[in-house]
This record gives C-alpha cells, sequence and structure tokens, in this order.
C-alpha cells in the first residue's frame, strides 16, 4: 500500500471510530492498517479497542491473535484465537492460526493436532495441511488417517507422513501475516519449537494470521 494510500486510509478509519464510536470495524481496519505498516503497538491498541466493543467478533480476535503473535506475544495469540474460536465455531482462519501458533511456538502438537484437523473440516483444503496432519499424528502416536479409497488395513503400506509445513505451497484465497516487520521489538524474534528447522517457521508463517485485507464498514 503507498504512503498516501495508507494515510488517507488511516485518516479515514479515525474519522469512523469518532463518528462510530460503538462500532468495532473501524478498530479493526485501524490495526489491520498499522500492522501492515509495521506499527505493532498501535495495531494492538486498536484491536483491542475493537475486541472490547465487540467481543463476539471472531474477525476481531483473530486480528488481535495475528498482531500477537507477531510481536511474539505467543500465548496471548493462541488465547486469542479460541476467543475467536468462541465467538464463531466455524471461522476456519482462527483454527488454521491456533494450529500454526501452537506447534512451531508453543510446542503443543495436540492442540495444533485438533485445530489443524478442524480447519480441514471446514474448508477442504488438502496441501499443505494435509501432510502437517500427518505429520503431527505421527508425532503425536495417532495412526495415520486412511486417504479416500484406501485399501483395508493390511492391503497396502500405510502412507508416510511429510514434513512439517511445506514452504513452497501458501494457502490460497486469504491474505497472510508474514514474518516481523523489521521493527518489531527486541525479544519478539521467536525460536521455532524442537523438531521445527527455520524454513518450516519461514513457510508456516507465511500461512499464518488471516491478516485480512480491511474490513467492510458494516455491522459491529
Amino acid at each position: 500500500m503507498r504512503s498516501g494510500n495508507a494515510t488517507e486510509a488511516e485518516l479515514e478509519f479515525k474519522q469512523m471510530t469518532l463518528a462510530y464510536p460503538r462500532l468495532s470495524t473501524p478498530y479493526v481496519n485501524l490495526g489491520i492498517l498499522y500492522r501492515k505498516s509495521g506499527h505493532l503497538d498501535q495495531s494492538e491498541e486498536a484491536l483491542k479497542g475493537a475486541v472490547d466493543r465487540n467481543g463476539g467478533s471472531a474477525v476481531a480476535w483473530n486480528e488481535l491473535g495475528a498482531t500477537q503473535r507477531m510481536r511474539g506475544e505467543f500465548p496471548d495469540a493462541a488465547a486469542s484465537y479460541e476467543k475467536a474460536i468462541a465467538a464463531d465455531s466455524n471461522y476456519a482462519p482462527a483454527y488454521r492460526n491456533l494450529g500454526v501458533v501452537s506447534d512451531l511456538y508453543l510446542g503443543d502438537p495436540e492442540r495444533a493436532l485438533t485445530a489443524l484437523e478442524r480447519y480441514k473440516e471446514l474448508t477442504g483444503e488438502d496441501r499443505p495441511v494435509t501432510s502437517w496432519i500427518a505429520e503431527l499424528r505421527q508425532r503425536t502416536g495417532k495412526p495415520p488417517l486412511k486417504p479416500a479409497g484406501a485399501p483395508p488395513a493390511g492391503g497396502g503400506t500405510p502412507p508416510t507422513a511429510a514434513g512439517g509445513a511445506d514452504a513452497g505451497n501458501a494457502a490460497p484465497g486469504v491474505g497472510t501475516g508474514g514474518g516481523a516487520p523489521a521493527n518489531t521489538p527486541a525479544g519478539a524474534a521467536a525460536t521455532p519449537a524442537a523438531g521445527h528447522s527455520a524454513g518450516q517457521q519461514r513457510g508456516a508463517e507465511q500461512r499464518c494470521d488471516a491478516a485480512t485485507k480491511p474490513a467492510p464498514q458494516a455491522g459491529g
């Protein structure tokens, strides 16, 4: 986004917050705008304002989690994704984001597996989520899922779990948060959980956090 356009958008969203102080949507839009420009403190403040005004907004909680993840606040990010899911149990991006932060940053493969399997159930996405689920099932000691049309047990070799995140395959359809910007506060740089390479972390971050375009101006 060009700086002139970003400034105009910021002014417009700020005017919306003044004109409609009880609406959460202008605060969500401001939060996304600030995050994309690398102003993570302002992004988190705006998004907390959004959830204060509408605690039932899955989008607002998910976007707050995206900013918290980029700030290195991983437990807080996971909690925000959980609240997005509580607000809307069919909001797929929050499941994906919860799965990513749980596995790569919090070392909780069980929660990651539950979240990513629900994400796949909701979206039908194949690669890379299917490979990641297979790898998580292997790590947590669960049997591999049978592919559609697979022969009965004993009729063939079960599929081998692929590696974690396939960095070459970004999730379609939803924008991504990307890596932390250059002005991320000191100490916010993340170390991948055990068992994950830096390449796997970067690939997953490309799919992490459904950083959406500014939300429509309708609704709360």
